[in-house]
């Protein structure tokens, strides 16, 4: 349990400060480079925010799986554990 709170805050820390990682596609680099050359900056910092709100959710959503999995195949585990300890108990 303590290696998933580990790679869980890991992970958390780099999405938290993954703030050099503003990427932009072909099309939304032109519409702010176009907005820049006017001297509009307001359009630019909304599209890498939104870039950074995309990005996030497939994320989270793997990780949210891969936890619900996780706890299950812990309960799954402990199931199988008690069933293997009272078939001891009645081979005895």
């Amino acid at each position: 349990m303590k290696k998933f709170g580990l790679i869980l805050v890991m992970l958390l820390l780099i999405v938290v400060n993954a703030d050099s990682a503003f990427a932009q596609c072909a099309m939304c680099k032109g519409a702010v480079e176009t907005n820049m050359s006017t001297g509009k900056n307001v359009i630019g910092n909304g599209i890498n925010v939104g870039i950074a709100y995309l990005f996030v959710f497939p994320y989270l959503t793997v990780g949210i799986i891969a936890y619900l999995w996780y706890r299950n195949s812990r309960k799954a585990l402990a199931q199988k554990m008690a069933l293997q300890a009272r078939m001891r108990e009645v081979l005895k």
